[in-house]
């Protein structure tokens, strides 16, 4: 629990200081969004007779969200495994020794249209020189349980629509919001899709590493996130648009909404989080004036886009 807090401390000190230092909006306009569209192997691990493929999006796992596609293939015969109980589970280890997590699904299953294990992971962090990433994994074949793991590469997200966030609540808990789409949106209303995810504290000592129940996470559920984009650069005087809808969870755990991008640029999308109550568990109203040459004030939870 020592460690998770101070991973959050450290994850909303880096927020708070981006919030106080001014964006350097000129750098940014004109920049190439850019967007993956094939899976690729990202990484390979092997057990046995069994070797393990992890793909991705462009083959990289990214800070954000990552949808990820496991195959299990007998190396002795080339048969893929489909009928295994595969776990999956992320840690990022500091150079302080602490360990934490970040969203995932621990219980991965067998997709038998698309013929692979379908996952996820929202990496809250670039790997660095004191943070690595090690994937923990384990898989059942002839009777016999396989636990595997392996260090791994977070690259930074380079794609702002794809961004996230990470705070504690006004009731205490922690959350990560993180984009899943639109990878590149249009100057038109794009459909908002983003996932939103709660810290499941644990309720008992941890046991023999690595005790999943201690870097549980779950996706948040019935919550709605109201929506404000904004264009917050001066020049802007950080006016919205029409049309926006907010973002409310669907059948597949996302959340879904629209965000009307009315010119391209830099836009913020400020947010209000409510829970099932109607009771706001972070952030703001944003200001209506206009206010041209100053930048824009944001909500008290904000993600920032461009395209």
């Amino acid at each position: 629990m020592k460690s998770f807090n101070f991973w959050i401390i450290a994850i909303l000190f880096a927020v708070t200081s981006c919030t106080i230092d001014k964006t350097d909006y000129e750098a940014e306009i004109g920049s190439e969004v850019p967007e993956s569209l094939e899976f690729k192997e990202a990484t390979s691990l092997t057990s046995g007779n069994y070797k393990i493929s992890i793909e991705a999006l462009n083959g990289t796992f990214y800070k954000g969200y990552n949808e990820l596609h496991f195959k299990i293939i007998n190396t002795q015969n080339n048969q893929e495994l489909t009928t295994a109980a595969v776990t999956f589970l992320p840690i990022i280890s500091n150079a302080d020794g602490s360990k934490s997590s970040c969203p995932h699904e621990y219980n991965v299953l067998y997709d038998s249209t698309n013929k692979y294990y379908n996952g996820y992971a929202v990496f809250t962090g670039e790997s660095t020189t004191t943070a690595s990433w090690k994937l923990y994994i384990s898989f059942t074949a002839d009777n016999q349980k396989y636990e595997i793991n392996k260090d791994v590469t977070v690259e930074k997200q380079s794609n702002k629509n794809l961004n996230m966030t990470a705070f504690a609540g006004n009731d205490g808990e922690q959350y990560v919001i993180a984009l899943i789409s639109p990878q590149k949106p249009t100057v038109s209303e794009n459909a908002l899709v983003a996932g939103v995810y709660k810290y499941n504290k644990p309720t008992t000592p941890a046991g023999t590493f690595p005790d999943p129940s201690q870097f549980s996470y779950s996706k948040v559920v019935g919550y709605t996130l109201k929506l404000d984009p904004r264009m917050p650069e001066p020049s802007m005087g950080n006016h919205s648009s029409p049309n926006n809808k907010d973002l409310t969870q669907e059948n597949d755990g996302l959340y879904h909404g629209v965000v009307n991008y009315t010119m391209t640029g830099n836009w913020t999308l400020n947010l209000i989080m409510m829970n099932q109550n109607g009771l706001i568990v972070k952030g703001t109203i944003v200001p209506t004036d206009h206010t041209p040459g100053v930048e824009g004030v944001k909500s008290e939870l904000y993600i920032d886009t461009l395209f």
